[in-house]
């Protein structure tokens, strides 16, 4: 015969209480030793740009130069036309790619080929220099004229830019349109629509959430895409900047210029694809993440209510 013994003690003695766990946190060094080196880097960096021969005075001086301005404005309007016609083309081209005519699917995979698989500063070039191969254009009987009067800075920089757009917004909506669920595109031909009105009814507006983020970050990189448009003669901000630059004998402190100019429009149009992004995203989140004013409003309010509680 066996024995059980009980290790807890006699019966009706409790059990002792648990110790306190004492949590000792990990120590991340390459944390701390990391961010050392990068404030050092930093702070060499800013040392040689304060103490190189840099005329940073000129900078705010030309600042809110008329040519610079001019650029400024230019580089604004070039960046909206070419998303226009890359958007518009773009969507054109997703949809002849996603058709079951296998002859339109063919020339729309095509152009995205061609324009995807050259650089776009190449493009520029050859539409500006069109008029070496082309002397004339004649578009009987609407339009005949010298190629050299007919392709401006401005259309070479638009087509240019505008046309190779399209084929990579081409593929951010193809791949928007075909992140819809089928069961909405049977659905709406069932109700008896048809497949245009489906597509702008049913698919496209679901789809925007998709297409949304991607042509955001495309418009921003078109603004400084938009800088390589020097290589046609288009006067935008980098042109306005480098013949400023020229002039004053101030040619790196302009580039600085310029570079501040690009930092600000990119940050204009960051705040505005933030707002879309969010607009967008109503459909697919409860609850949607609180806005930076809506920050700044609560922890205002949030510190009022301690000042208040204190007193």
């Amino acid at each position: 015969m066996t024995t059980k013994l009980d290790k807890t003690g006699p019966v009706g003695t409790p059990s002792p209480a648990p110790e306190n766990i004492k949590a000792i946190p990990v120590r991340h060094y390459g944390r701390w030793i990391s961010a050392v080196v990068t404030i050092a880097l930093l702070v060499t960096l800013v040392y040689a740009f304060a103490k190189g021969d840099v005329n940073w005075a000129a900078i705010p001086d030309y600042f809110f130069d008329q040519e610079v301005l001019k650029g400024v404005r230019n580089t604004i309007w070039i960046t909206i036309l070419s998303m226009v016609v890359g958007v518009a083309l773009g969507v054109v081209l997703a949809v002849m790619r996603l058709s079951k005519n296998p002859v339109t699917s063919s020339i729309a995979w095509g152009y995205i080929w061609f324009f995807r698989g050259t650089p776009v500063y190449v493009q520029l070039l050859v539409w500006f220099n069109l008029g070496l191969v082309f002397h004339y254009i004649n578009i009987m009987p609407i339009y005949k004229d010298e190629w050299s009067d007919f392709m401006t800075p401005f259309l070479a920089a638009l087509l240019g830019l505008g046309l190779n757009e399209a084929a990579y917004m081409a593929e951010i909506c193809r791949a928007g349109i075909q992140s819809v669920d089928e069961g909405q595109t049977e659905a709406a031909q069932a109700l008896g629509m048809s497949h245009t009105k489906t597509l702008r009814r049913v698919v496209l507006p679901q789809a925007m959430r998709v297409i949304v983020p991607p042509t955001g970050n495309e418009f921003i990189n078109m603004l400084k895409t938009t800088s390589l448009v020097i290589a046609v003669q288009y006067w935008d901000l980098l042109q306005a900047t480098s013949e400023v630059g020229q002039n004053s004998g101030a040619t790196a402190e302009m580039l600085f210029l310029a570079a501040a100019w690009y930092l600000i429009l990119t940050s204009v149009l960051s705040v505005g694809q933030y707002y879309l992004e969010r607009y967008y995203a109503r459909g697919t989140t409860r609850n949607l993440p609180a806005t930076p004013l809506q920050r700044i409003r609560v922890s205002l309010l949030s510190g009022r209510n301690r000042q208040g509680m204190g007193a």
